[in-house]
């Protein structure tokens, strides 16, 4: 609406209400005259009419405007919120897709697991008794060798004094220095075996 019809906009609407408030003051002091009446009708008549013929198309101008403003606002609201519920479903629907993938995944990686754990402990078993196997035979190697040298040291010596001197060497320190230099030796040919 441009300024100078807001102004005449505003100057006839206050204008019955001015008429309407001396009016009411010259009817206290003065007697009503029919023609006088008729002639405030006529004008109100012809005030508010014309008011109402300037104000008919800007006003239904403006609520046809604003009515499809609500209206565009309605449907970009239910467009919008149709696509949040569509967005919330497939978000709904990929972590219920993701929980059971997760489940599936746990299940796989428990049963690898004991599959693993069951291979390693096999191979772990398998390697136990195939050391004790090589301490076995060096054990066998080392007491023949030891037999081997007390025979031919006892050939030597006469028999007494090589009973003495075995005893003497054969003491615990000695023993448990065997026992220690047959594991080494082990070690060593397992490391052998195990580079080949």
């Amino acid at each position: 609406m441009k300024p100078n019809r807001k102004y005449l906009v505003v100057l006839l609407l206050a204008l019955p209400l001015m008429m309407f408030m001396t009016s009411a003051v010259e009817e206290e002091h003065h007697e009503t005259d029919p023609m006088v009446f008729v002639g405030k009708v006529v004008n109100f008549v012809v005030l508010f009419g014309g008011l109402g013929f300037l104000l008919f198309k800007p006003l239904r101008k403006f609520l046809e405007n604003r009515g499809r403003d609500i209206d565009r606002s309605i449907r970009e609201t239910n467009e919008s919120r149709q696509a949040s519920e569509s967005r919330l479903e497939e978000a709904q629907n990929r972590l219920e897709e993701l929980t059971g993938e997760i489940g599936q995944i746990q299940s796989e990686a428990e049963e690898q697991g004991r599959v693993e754990k069951e291979r390693i402990l096999g191979h772990a078993q398998e390697e136990a008794r195939r050391l004790k196997q090589l301490a076995h035979q060096e054990i066998g190697l080392v007491s023949q060798a030891v037999t081997r040298e007390l025979r031919e040291y006892a050939a030597g010596l006469a028999t007494e004094k090589a009973r003495e001197r075995i005893l003497a060497k054969m003491t615990p320190e000695r023993q448990a220095r065997l026992i220690d230099s047959s594991i080494e030796r082990l070690e060593r040919l397992y490391e052998k075996s195990g580079s080949d």
